[in-house]
């Protein structure tokens, strides 16, 4: 009961962040079940098995709320899922490493743009930018591999190019809520269900607090929300760092 109660707060606490920035369940929970010592695909299998419950809650919240914009969640979510299935086809054969080495660099990047973008007027694009398809193949191909990364790419890349931070989370999590049943699906085939108090404890936690993470977005100010972003995508970063060499 008390390994299931540290994972509720641990899912609430990852999903009330990713609600509000657009990022940061997968890293943090993925995070904390590799360092107890599961296995890179378990931990990645066992946190995509919860966010296709979390990001369903927190996609419908940000739905609700009015957050999505159409044309960018289906920009997203069929180069999202083809990535995913290809990244845990990958995820049961290769390690991760590689893949934190591409991945590190440009979170350190993309989180120094954000910082100095908030200094300047929040982006007002409309139209979905070129490239955002294949933005989301790649997103969902580090995600599968790493548990975690689709936040954190597509979000900074579609702030990075002018769109609404609030347009642009609350498509990001109603895509990755399609991603992440396909990604577990796939994962469930293939390495099976185990860990299953860890998946129960992240699910719990992290559809509760989901609500709160739509609202948070839905009034805070573009350029806090930004900054914020960029500070996490920062810290991301380092992570990755950190852990490429540890």
């Amino acid at each position: 009961m008390n390994e299931l109660l540290v994972f509720i707060a641990v899912g609430a606490l990852a999903q009330l962040v990713d609600g509000a920035l657009g990022m940061a369940f997968g890293v943090t929970s993925s995070g904390l079940l590799l360092a107890l010592g599961m296995p890179p695909v378990a931990a990645s299998a066992s946190v995509h098995y919860a966010e296709a419950f979390t990001s369903g809650a927190s996609g419908l919240s940000h739905l609700l709320a009015g957050n999505v914009r159409r044309s960018m969640f289906l920009a997203l979510v069929i180069p999202g899922v083809l990535g995913a299935l290809l990244g845990v086809l990958v995820a049961v054969h290769v390690p991760p490493t590689w893949m934190r080495a591409l991945l590190a660099p440009y979170l350190l990047g993309m989180g120094a743009f954000l910082l100095f973008r908030s200094t300047r007027p929040a982006g007002q694009r409309v139209d979905v930018p070129r490239g955002t398809g294949l933005t989301g193949l790649l997103a969902g191909f580090i995600d599968a591999i790493g548990g975690g990364g689709w936040s954190a790419i597509t979000v900074t890349m579609l702030l990075a190019r002018g769109l609404p931070p609030r347009a642009v989370i609350g498509s990001v999590h109603l895509a990755k809520c399609v991603v992440s049943i396909a990604a577990s699906v796939s994962f469930l085939l293939s390495v099976g269900l185990s860990h299953a108090s860890s998946v129960l404890g992240l699910i719990i936690g992290g559809s509760a607090a989901a609500p709160f993470g739509a609202l948070f977005v839905r009034w805070v100010p573009t350029r806090v929300a930004t900054a914020v972003a960029g500070a996490a995508v920062l810290m991301l970063g380092l992570n990755n760092s950190v852990r490429l060499f540890s």
